[in-house]
């Protein structure tokens, strides 16, 4: 097979280094994402909710035969219990991928309840759950204050770790450095940790809205284009500091918002978590598929964000935030709010199959 027979994702990957995963939990889009060469998958609230609208009809029966097969159970039980049968679904069709590459690809990342974002013991024990449903689980927990303490112990119990609602490169130090914490307790305890595969993901895209958004707020003038960059350039600074000091956990990008967020990462050492209308943009595209990673991002474009604005200057210096800070960044409250508020509508939408209303029926 030549090069002018792949899809650009099948390029991406053929060239080495970067791993693709599809950005939901949906059969169809996972299919899809597999046949172009995705090795893993990832869900969070936002995801699961836009995933039982869109497919209603395959999810219907087996939301409803959870609500009577447990009458005692609330809607949070019946919503959780969907959950895991989305993310086992989704882990079955990457059963195959998970045995081929020996366990090291192939994994579904399910989120952790987002409304434990305070509570470290929450989180891990959730985590550990999660790891115990399927060979081939990951579990995405929230670079947190609470969180970074729950990625350390669940490491050290195990749990393939997905770190998530990250924007900063202080946010993914710590990651990294709680991730090396819980190896090394493992090691020394004499557990297994060569199957292990830590990520840290950094929602490049997220960083770029917040930062779009501080510019409307503030009256913040940009030269055209600038701020598309932000996310960029802090995910290669991350991964060189990544790749110099062998951190065993690996970068993973994820938000995307255009080309770039995909392009500029080719050839880099990382995973893309790509949502599925984005592979079906890039695949048809005729961006030019080499390598960028190791292209650094133009010099006067990180000096105008840096010199502009404090919240890049907090995601792009690594001592510039202290973990105690990470629940009040901008983007990290932007995003929680987001995955919180659609778990809540998960909730309303299960409700509504368990005490329907009456006057529309």
């Amino acid at each position: 097979m030549t090069k002018a027979d792949l899809s650009p994702l099948q390029q991406t990957v053929a060239i080495g280094g970067n791993d693709y995963w599809n950005d939901s939990c949906s059969v169809q889009e996972l299919s899809y994402a597999i046949a172009n060469g995705a090795v893993g998958a990832t869900t969070n609230p936002t995801i699961v909710l836009g995933v039982l609208k869109k497919e209603m009809a395959f999810w219907r029966e087996p939301l409803q035969r959870i609500i009577d097969g447990n009458p005692t159970w609330t809607e949070v039980d019946v919503a959780w219990k969907l959950i895991e049968e989305m993310a086992l679904k989704a882990a079955e069709l990457l059963r195959p991928v998970f045995e081929r590459e020996k366990g090291l690809k192939g994994r579904i990342s399910m989120q952790t309840n987002p409304t434990f974002y305070r509570n470290a013991e929450a989180i891990v024990a959730q985590a550990t759950h999660f790891h115990g449903l399927a060979p081939n689980i990951q579990a995405k927990i929230p670079v947190t204050r609470a969180g970074i303490t729950a990625i350390e112990e669940a490491t050290y119990r195990g749990v393939n770790v997905n770190a998530t609602v990250c924007f900063t490169l202080p946010q993914s130090i710590a990651v990294a450095e709680a991730v090396e914490r819980g190896l090394k307790r493992r090691e020394a305890a004499g557990l297994d940790v060569a199957s292990m595969t830590p990520v840290c993901t950094i929602m490049i895209g997220r960083l770029d809205d917040w930062l779009k958004k501080v510019a409307k707020k503030d009256s913040i003038v940009l030269t055209p284009g600038h701020l598309d960059w932000a996310g960029i350039a802090v995910i290669k600074k991350a991964y060189d500091i990544f790749q110099q000091r062998g951190y065993r956990a690996r970068l993973l990008a994820a938000a995307y918002r255009h080309h770039m967020h995909w392009s500029e990462l080719i050839g880099g050492d990382i995973v893309q978590t790509i949502p599925y209308e984005w592979q079906l943009l890039f695949n048809k595209s005729d961006v030019e598929v080499k390598k960028r990673m190791q292209n650094p991002v133009d010099a006067a474009v990180v000096e105008e964000l840096y010199r502009k604005f404090a919240d890049f200057r907090r995601a792009y210096d690594e001592k510039r935030m202290t973990v105690e800070e990470f629940d009040r960044y901008g983007a990290t409250l932007q995003t929680l709010r987001t995955f919180i508020g659609s778990y809540a509508e998960l909730l309303a939408c299960v409700r509504d199959f368990m005490v329907p209303d009456p006057e529309k029926n």
